[in-house]
């Protein structure tokens, strides 16, 4: 189907099987288990040898149809979804990672995933070393002989530095490495990681593939041999699994996908260009102004720029929380990806467990304020703003 149907098509219709039922919308197999027809059947299934439905830890017919669509849409062999985003990139480490293994990260990467590369893989060996999201330069020092991935968040996290991500890869191949793509900010309807030479990309569902806020869910997209069976192993023995429930409500998020992201553009651009012009704005971070200094690159690997943004205030803290306090519509929450408007003070939440001297060196002030842009009239978004500007 990937073939025939353009990428609206496939968001609406990949991945699903109709039962004998003969439901349009999608199923929600709510069911632990399966039945097999015979003991012979039985053995072949958890063998291996017959392909079909085992148990819901790693086979559902709901979390299936999600993860073919979802693989469709990246243009990909293979898709395992799991229960959040941080359990998309710890299924990634742990399937395709040992000790010894060496991680080189930008150091622009959402602050959970910092926690979990140094708090939680290092006691089993595995060490990462962080450097500039766009200097190619420092990602190409910082790589050694036991290097296996390269993990790169673009646009970042909150400042939207974008990531060169060809060039990337094409450094990571020739290093014998594999360069992993978290492409939560975008999704596959504005940038496609895969066909820039990404080896795989993660998600968190919880964001704009669901796009309003409802559940928590992530995916790993790639090939048959490094998801299909290296980080589904991982999946299948230790279970970090996303439910049907969940899995049937990122399926009708990926129906509105592509209208949704291309929403969220065209609100984001129009809050960063009145942004700019504020007196109290010090600088926007949105990779849609012409004065982002990776511009030119995300008009070359994005078909949009997506509905994140950040901004640094004249004042510091004192003049980011005034703000946050002052809005009546925008929803105060560090998560992004709704239909509602977003605002968080990086520096005292997402980021709020880093040290200082690991905010400062992600950029990440206290004047930094983040507004992931929702779907309401413009307008209205600007005038919640200008009580606290």
């Amino acid at each position: 189907m990937t073939d025939e149907y353009g990428f609206d098509t496939l968001a609406v219709r990949a991945g699903q099987v109709r039962t004998n039922e003969g439901e349009h919308s999608e199923a929600i197999f709510t069911t632990s288990s399966y039945v097999f027809d015979s003991a012979a059947q039985a053995a072949a299934r958890f063998a291996g040898e017959e392909p079909g439905n085992i148990y819901s830890r790693f086979t559902n017919p709901t979390v299936r149809t999600f993860q073919d669509r979802l693989a469709a849409l990246e243009g990909a062999e293979s898709c395992v979804a799991t229960s959040s985003g941080m359990a998309a990139i710890l299924s990634t480490c742990m399937g395709l990672l040992k000790s010894g293994d060496h991680i080189v990260s930008s150091r622009s990467i959402f602050g959970s995933t910092v926690v979990l590369f140094n708090k939680y893989l290092a006691p089993f060996g595995v060490e990462t070393s962080y450097v500039s999201q766009t200097d190619l330069s420092d990602w190409e020092k910082a790589i050694k002989p036991n290097t296996r991935l390269l993990f790169v968040e673009t646009p970042s996290n909150p400042l939207t530095d974008v990531a060169d991500i060809r060039a990337l890869a094409d450094l990571a191949h020739r290093k014998n490495c594999l360069l992993v793509v978290d492409n939560c900010f975008l999704t596959p309807a504005l940038q496609k990681p895969l066909e820039l030479g990404a080896d795989i990309v993660v998600h968190s569902g919880t964001k704009y593939i669901d796009g309003q806020g409802r559940c928590v869910g992530g995916a790993v997209v790639g090939n048959k041999d490094l998801v299909g069976e290296q980080v589904f192993g991982f999946l299948r023995t230790a279970g970090p699994s996303l439910s049907p429930f969940n899995a049937w409500v990122h399926l009708k998020g990926l129906e509105t996908l592509s209208l949704r992201m291309k929403a969220h553009s065209s609100n984001a651009l129009e809050l960063a260009t009145w942004l700019e012009a504020q007196p109290k704005v010090e600088r926007v971070y949105y990779p849609g102004l012409a004065s982002h200094p990776q511009h030119a690159l995300a008009k070359q690997q994005q078909s949009g720029f997506g509905g994140v943004l950040a901004f640094d205030l004249k004042g510091g803290k004192q003049a980011a929380w005034n703000v946050v306090d002052n809005t009546k519509l925008i929803s105060i929450t560090a998560n992004l990806g709704d239909a509602k408007s977003t605002i968080t003070h990086p520096a005292t939440t997402t980021h709020g467990r880093l040290t200082p001297e690991q905010r400062a060196d992600a950029g990440i002030g206290d004047g930094l304020l983040r507004i992931a842009v929702g779907l309401e009239d413009i307008n209205d978004i600007k005038a919640d703003l200008s009580r606290g500007l």
